[in-house]
């Protein structure tokens, strides 16, 4: 009887241990298949000084363990790459307070979205570490992330931060000062684990539901076979948190969303 109650104890930690970071067994979400691959990245003016204020502070942020706690907290852990130097800031002058606008997509959850009309996300987290390291107070607005250098260059904004995509148009022509990039990310379909979706072959007559943004829309049209493949394609103004509640509450087979979203679902 104790070596039965010992082989139980050890198999309920082990259980613990897999869903460590708040998965319930079974619940897990895996991709099914790649549509877009992208990397988030930080876009400033070219020759603001506020560049160098903000990425130091982020090799601070990365050294002390800042960085890795946040990720580990949004995604179960660091998919990130940010340099680490704990006296980045030390070799620069003192910043004076100011106030730093970001500007965020809001449709890149868990980088940046809105709950409860409030912007919340990993990057919003991290942006307000940066100023506290500052001292700096922080000011966010919603944009379109392709409009990251309209918005710089018009000065509605002194960095480009949450869900950013650098457009291959403004790399070539120079036109802002990119950090990173810091996360990669996938569009992808994904399915509940344990599901026979497994493969795009497996995904004839499925049902799917996806985000409403046209970025969502893009993606999908990348593969002009999926729509003669796929069963009823619902497209839901809830963007990615709704989407994974119809999953989850078996209202459609597959989703439509971002690799970032998964680890974020897959770890809460």
């Amino acid at each position: 009887m104790k070596k039965l109650i010992s082989i139980l104890l050890i198999l309920a930690v082990c259980a613990g241990i897999l869903c460590g970071c708040g998965q319930t067994a079974g619940y897990g979400v895996s991709s099914v298949l790649t549509l877009v691959s992208q990397d988030y990245s930080l876009a400033f003016r070219n020759d603001d000084p506020v560049y160098f204020y903000v990425t130091a502070a982020l090799e601070v942020l990365a050294a002390d363990g800042t960085v890795d706690r946040l990720a580990s907290k949004w995604f179960g852990q660091n998919i990130l790459s940010f340099d680490r130097n704990p006296d980045a800031l030390s070799i620069l002058t003192p910043p004076e307070p100011r106030t730093l606008i970001i500007g965020l997509d809001i449709n890149s959850f868990p980088m940046a979205y809105i709950s409860s009309g409030t912007f919340w996300g990993f990057d919003v987290e991290l942006a307000n570490a940066v100023c506290a390291k500052l001292g700096w107070a922080l000011q966010m607005q919603s944009i379109e992330k392709e409009d990251a250098y309209i918005e710089l260059s018009s000065g509605n904004i002194d960095c480009a931060w949450g869900g950013i995509v650098i457009t291959q148009e403004d790399l070539d022509g120079k036109r802002l000062t990119q950090y990173g990039p810091y996360a990669h990310n996938d569009i992808v379909i994904a399915a509940r684990a344990g599901t026979n979706v497994s493969t795009k072959m497996k995904l004839n007559g499925k049902t799917m539901c996806m985000s409403s943004t046209s970025e969502a829309m893009d993606a999908l049209n990348t593969d002009p076979t999926l729509s003669k493949r796929l069963g009823q394609v619902t497209r839901l103004a809830g963007g990615t948190t709704e989407c994974f509640e119809n999953l989850y509450a078996g209202k459609c087979d597959v989703v439509l969303t971002d690799s970032t979203a998964i680890y974020y679902f897959n770890c809460h």
